[in-house]
């Protein structure tokens, strides 16, 4: 039982308790999120119909075969207070932290995200979990994909500055995820992005760009969305 602990905390389930058995809250705390869940639920819709990163990526799964079903393969729970959203590759499903996602541009954020480790799992067939490179890679594509990284989040942050500036946030905010669930020391993460950042940052899939913003998003969905029509009408 204790290496099983051990493992959980390893992975990072246990910023997910709804993740392990026995770890609820109590009856009247969880009445309070149920309020939580609802909201959760329908931003959760908003972006799978709205957002042109969560569109995207949805088309590019069903194209690889891996269609993506909302009552399925996202969960909306209450999670540890320092994350937002995980992908959990044991079940193949997105967990939605309901209790720290409260508008939807952020939700829409977390849904692009954790679509792209999503979209890795279907293609790449990503070992999660003996392999650190493989979890990097994934979490500095998932950073500069899914808008984590744009101009108006990075000045809501007051992070400033123009050379690199794209490279420095993937960079930054790949370690902290990579941080956060796994127990590795700072120097080990850094040596793992290190190891991977150039191949996985260039690769822009499915994509074809970087999206900076929602605009980009558009265009980037509507010429994926185009992609097969020119051999089409040959």
């Amino acid at each position: 039982m204790e290496q099983k602990k051990k493992e959980e905390d390893d992975y990072g389930y246990d910023l997910f308790p709804e993740r392990n058995e026995g770890k609820h809250g109590a009856t009247s705390f969880r009445e309070n999120m149920l309020t939580f869940n609802h909201k959760c639920k329908f931003m959760l819709q908003v972006a799978m119909e709205t957002s042109p990163y969560a569109k995207l990526l949805l088309t590019a799964m069903k194209s690889s075969g891996c269609k993506v079903l909302k009552e399925r393969h996202f969960s909306c729970e209450d999670c540890d207070g320092t994350v937002s959203g995980g992908f959990d590759a044991a079940s193949s499903q997105i967990v939605l932290c309901q209790n720290n996602i409260h508008q939807q541009s952020h939700m829409n954020r977390v849904v692009a995200h954790e679509l792209i480790h999503a979209f890795d799992h279907c293609r790449a067939h990503v070992d999660w979990f003996n392999n650190f490179r493989h979890l990097a890679c994934s979490e500095i594509r998932a950073a500069n994909l899914s808008g984590d990284c744009s101009f108006v989040n990075e000045v809501s942050r007051f992070n400033f500055g123009l050379k690199q500036h794209q490279q420095d946030c993937v960079r930054g905010r790949a370690l902290r995820s990579i941080l956060a669930v796994r127990k590795i020391t700072r120097e080990e993460a850094e040596k793992m992005v290190d190891s991977v950042f150039d191949s996985c940052f260039n690769d822009h899939a499915p994509f074809g760009r970087i999206p900076h913003s929602k605009k980009d998003a558009k265009f980037a969905y509507r010429d994926y969305a185009n992609r097969n029509r020119y051999s089409e009408s040959l």
